[in-house]
């Protein structure tokens, strides 16, 4: 019930694990494989703690996976991350972690899985049966890369049947999704429709399974949603940096009808640049993340929720989130546009200022008052820090290796590589008897976005990514001036 502390810690070295392929993107060798020996000497998932099924997967499950990749992977592009007599520990890990995990699909009618599961004894007897959608249809990525290296679908299939089973409940009207679902009956228990908490990572993993797994149907579901997402989220003036009108934003609606149901965005929907950016919709990602950029030149961080009516925070605390980070990553890789060093820059001596503790860096309490929890959320060093570490490494393997990369909704760095597309099963996923042909990895194109990568030519890139009447219009609208 606290939105700030949650069950996530699980009593199994979790920042540890988190942190391993940041390591291996600094290029620290002798540190990862130190940390890879700790991990497997020391951790163990026999234990009698509950935790949330979605947060075990990407910050473990999702970790030791990018961790093992890297230790196997014959090119070494981030130098030598070999462990002598290296066998397959982190994946057996992995393994473990998962079927312990699995209990949480069984006995629900919809297929959708309970939200948190004791490592030792499977699902609690005093369950809620209320899940949210990024929690439950977010899994896809993680599951879907151990099925592949296991040749196991069963990981794999009930992720899959899990994203499926909550497809199948939107809206006949909007085409858009609640946010939080009753397993057992599929009854929407939140209505809200938006692209933060509750919501982010089911659209993200949509498309990021699609790229990994090459499975058209991903995309497809996808495409309906970006398009659903344009069409009843998206407020304000229709192109980015032309036209009258207010700025673009994305809001919180209601998903039968659509209406606008608070005025209120958050933190976690910082991420969704950097996802337009995966498909090409540079134009718009450069508006939205201008918004979130204002908020944070305003407060030296980000407030969870924001209310863009009031110009204040609804709920100020700021754990050290990366989606802000993580989406001027993906926009400086995408534009070359030195604007966003200077985000970087603004974000990294923000962090030094009001963050730094003498142990590490702090959750920020108050974005105002600039008080600090005793806390240090795993994903500073598994996300924040590694975007920033290579938003400002051009020469990092990521950037030249020729290897191409994903990031996983942690933050954990994933080679885009054939083995992953080629699936054992094709038979037996849910709904997939009479799918045709996978679609090319080529063939991407997100449908009905406003713009695509073309629009920014060269001459733009050394001038500001906004035209500065439209960024004075956003740093009026979040109180800056």
């Amino acid at each position: 019930s606290n939105l700030n502390i949650n069950d996530v810690l699980g009593n199994y070295s979790l920042t540890l694990i988190d942190a391993l392929d940041t390591l291996a993107v600094m290029g620290n060798s002798s540190e990862f494989q130190k940390a890879v020996k700790l991990v497997i000497d020391t951790v163990s998932f026999d234990k009698d703690s509950t935790v949330q099924v979605f947060e075990a997967t990407i910050r473990v499950l999702g970790s030791l996976l990018s961790a093992h990749i890297i230790i196997t992977d014959s090119k070494q592009p981030f130098g030598d991350m070999t462990i002598k007599d290296y066998d397959n520990e982190l994946l057996h890990l992995a393994h473990d972690l998962a079927v312990r995990l699995l209990p949480a699909f069984e006995n629900t009618k919809t297929g959708i899985p309970y939200p948190r599961v004791n490592l030792k004894k499977g699902v609690p007897p005093d369950s809620h049966n209320e899940t949210c959608t990024a929690g439950a249809g977010s899994l896809l990525v993680e599951f879907g890369i151990l099925s592949r290296l296991l040749g196991d679908s069963t990981f794999e299939w009930v992720a899959r049947r899990a994203v499926k089973a909550l497809w199948s409940l939107r809206s006949n009207n909007t085409g858009l999704l609640g946010n939080v679902v009753n397993i057992q009956t599929g009854h929407w228990v939140g209505k809200q429709s938006g692209l933060g908490a509750g919501s982010d990572s089911f659209y993200e993993y949509l498309l990021k399974s699609y790229i990994l797994f090459g499975e058209k149907e991903d995309l497809e579901m996808f495409n309906d949603a970006y398009r659903n997402i344009q069409s009843h989220l998206r407020r304000g003036r229709e192109a980015c940096n032309e036209g009258e009108g207010d700025p673009p934003l994305y809001v919180n609606v209601n998903m039968y009808t659509g209406q606008l149901m608070n005025t209120w965005i958050d933190s976690l929907q910082a991420f969704f640049p950097g996802l337009q950016v995966l498909i090409g919709d540079v134009e718009d990602a450069i508006c939205l993340h201008a918004f979130y950029y204002a908020i944070w030149k305003r407060y030296g961080a980000l407030p969870e929720r924001y209310n863009w009516q009031l110009q204040a925070p609804d709920v100020p605390f700021y754990p050290l989130r990366p989606e802000l980070v993580e989406s001027t990553y993906l926009l400086y890789q995408a534009t070359k546009n030195p604007f966003y060093l200077h985000v970087g820059m603004d974000i990294l001596q923000s962090l030094e200022k009001y963050t730094k503790a003498k142990c590490g860096y702090a959750t920020l309490h108050h974005v105002v008052e600039k008080t600090q929890e005793d806390r240090m959320e795993s994903f500073f060093l598994s996300e924040t820090c590694k975007y920033l570490y290579l938003l400002f490494d051009e020469e990092n393997p990521v950037h030249k290796s020729g290897n191409k990369f994903m990031f996983t909704t942690e933050g954990h760095i994933v080679s885009v590589d054939e083995r992953f597309r080629n699936s054992l099963w094709e038979d037996i996923l849910p709904g997939e008897e009479d799918s045709p042909d996978k679609t090319k990895p080529n063939e991407l194109k997100a449908a009905n976005f406003s713009s695509n990568c073309n629009r920014v030519p060269d001459e733009r890139r050394y001038l500001l990514p906004l035209k500065s009447n439209y960024m004075r219009q956003i740093d009026q609208m979040v109180g800056l001036i």
